[in-house]
């Protein structure tokens, strides 16, 4: 972690700051200015699950999105950390389904619903959880899916020396513009390979997706009707109760955010033509989301979107007894 990076956002109790997230974030125009920065920018970070809309990228290259005729909500899970709802695991389950495969062809591991009301109602259930509830099996769905058009052998897919893994390498680096593959791949919680990205040029590939449509470029059709589907079916984004979720709702369908684990987000602002990549050092996700509101309050053209993100940049710190005892702000500056 770079130490000179600078305290992005406080949190307050009573007139008093108890804890501070230092941090660092790039704004990027679709010519690749950087219109706006704090701390290291140009130094490695994992973006994780935030590189779930790049990595689509290759479901939709390789030809799968349409001869499956995928449909936005396939698309949305397929770069969604989602809660684990009954929606989520039922959409993933048919997709599966339509392609031969099953839960067992998942190679994402399993977890517990992410969201409390499902982990509830599954342990009511009496039933065990599967790889269908792992936040990421939307996306690992997608990876399967582009393997079963493209006539590859699924067995092994997350590793990286698999076909399915090396293209999607490609496609990180031909969007991002920037080198990957000369690295030794780290792993991510769900198991897929996962390699070093300077924030600058995170934030340069996404506002790529910010692009309007109507161009002729197939590689810039794909990040459209990705970022549509997304604005479209945001639910199937993350889920109940989340910021992506309710961010891109209040968006009015001009703005997409997404979540990485360890503090990190990434947004796509196409009214204002804008990629937006950010990562808290201490990898709280709490610091990220107001810091994220925060950013795109100062680029929106959407008033009534900028009311709602006031809430989001000033969260509420209630002890036990429900008496608001602080806030959690953006840093001055």
């Amino acid at each position: 972690m770079n130490e000179q990076n600078p305290v992005l956002v406080n949190v307050w109790r009573g007139d008093m700051i108890e804890s501070r997230h230092s941090g660092a974030f790039a704004v990027v125009d679709t010519a690749g200015n950087i219109l706006e920065s704090q701390g290291d920018i140009h130094r490695n970070i994992y973006a994780r699950s935030s590189l779930k809309p790049v990595q689509a990228l290759w479901l939709m290259e390789s030809g799968a999105a349409d001869r499956f005729a995928l449909n936005a909500k396939q698309l949305a899970i397929a770069c969604a950390s989602h809660g684990g709802e009954e929606q989520h695991t039922g959409l993933v389950n048919d997709w599966l389904a339509t392609l031969g495969l099953s839960v067992e062809s998942l190679e994402c591991g399993v977890h517990r619903p992410s969201y409390g009301k499902a982990r509830y109602n599954l342990t009511v259930s009496g039933q065990a959880a599967s790889a269908l509830h792992n936040n990421c099996s939307g996306k690992h769905t997608g990876f399967l899916c582009a393997c079963v058009h493209s006539g590859i052998d699924p067995v092994g897919y997350i590793n990286p020396d698999h076909p399915a893994q090396r293209a999607i390498t490609r496609v990180i680096e031909e969007t991002l513009e920037c080198k990957v593959s000369d690295q030794i791949p780290s792993i991510d919680g769900c198991g897929i390979p996962l390699y070093g990205i300077p924030l600058e040029r995170l934030a340069n590939g996404l506002a790529g997706f910010s692009k309007p449509g109507g161009s002729n470029s197939l590689s810039q059709q794909y990040r459209n009707r990705i970022v549509k589907s997304m604005m479209a079916e945001p639910f199937y984004v993350a889920g109940t109760d989340r910021f992506c979720t309710r961010t891109i709702e209040k968006s009015e369908e001009t703005v997409v955010v997404k979540t990485g684990a360890e503090g990190v987000y990434i947004g796509i602002m196409r009214d204002a033509g804008i990629g937006i990549a950010l990562k808290i050092d201490d990898g709280a996700t709490r610091a990220a989301e107001v810091l994220m509101a925060d950013l795109l309050s100062r680029y929106t053209r959407n008033n009534s979107f900028l009311e709602y993100l006031k809430n989001e940049t000033q969260i509420k710190i209630n002890n036990v007894a429900g008496n608001h005892v602080g806030n959690i702000m953006p840093a001055k500056r």
